[in-house]
């Protein structure tokens, strides 16, 4: 069954890259570092029809368009391998671009009991998050996150989140265990490498949420913030 989360390598011609991805209900909600991926699904058979967009969430231009535009839209058809789905198709703005892809699921006992969310908690959807570190020490992430009914999924493109929360009032809590499904150290010295355990607590409406959190990589403690803003509700 294709529902699920999912890591994802992809490949237009020679150039490479990796996100996450929520497979629900029709529905394909994920992302990597600069861009949200959002889309749909059709079973047929053994072959699954995709059609996903594009949108981009950060701004620094050393995260390039793979297609030469922000704005992209995937058309591809695929199916299962073993535990993997493959997927073959092309770009509607890069007609002659070959795009394939590989997406391998997150282990079910992975993902984490859901927590609960009141009146007045933050809104189901996918988010953008942009997290910068406190203290003094360089780096950050920027990525993607779905919440659903407690339940934290995320990822970007070198690591993958997954985590629980409540939420109610305007206000959100929870905890969230990064890990990596691309090897990170040179581009991420501080948290690649690690699995890194993130507790959190913060304000939220209805645009989005902010973060104030504690990170454990390795021996290190980090203090961080991170701002998340809705990109799609779910």
């Amino acid at each position: 069954m294709f529902a699920g989360f999912y890591t994802v390598r992809f490949q237009l011609n020679e150039a490479v890259g990796r996100s996450v991805m929520y497979v629900h209900a029709g529905k394909l909600l994920g992302g990597n570092s600069a861009f949200a991926h959002i889309g749909s699904y059709q079973e047929n058979g053994e072959e699954i029809d995709i059609e996903v967009k594009t949108v981009r969430h950060n701004p620094d231009p050393a995260y390039r368009a793979m297609a030469g535009t922000d704005d992209a839209t995937l058309i591809a058809k695929g199916g299962a391998d073993g535990d993997l789905y493959r997927f073959r198709g092309a770009l509607k703005e890069l007609p002659g671009a070959v795009f394939q892809s590989v997406m391998t699921p997150v282990k079910e006992e992975a993902v984490p009991i859901a927590g609960g969310v009141g009146e007045g908690g933050i809104a189901n959807g996918l988010y953008s998050i942009h997290l910068r570190m406190l203290d003094g020490v360089e780096g950050g992430l920027t990525g993607v996150m779905l919440l659903n009914n407690g339940r934290i999924l995320g990822g970007d493109a070198s690591f993958y989140y997954l985590g629980t929360y409540t939420s109610e009032n305007g206000r959100w809590k929870g905890q969230i265990l990064n890990q990596e499904h691309t090897p990170s150290v040179g581009d991420n010295p501080i948290l690649g490498g690690h699995e890194v355990g993130i507790g959190f607590s913060g304000s939220c409406d209805e645009e989005g949420a902010l973060m104030e959190a504690t990170a454990l990589a390795g021996k290190r403690s980090l203090r961080l913030t991170a701002v998340l803003k809705l990109m799609r509700r779910a």
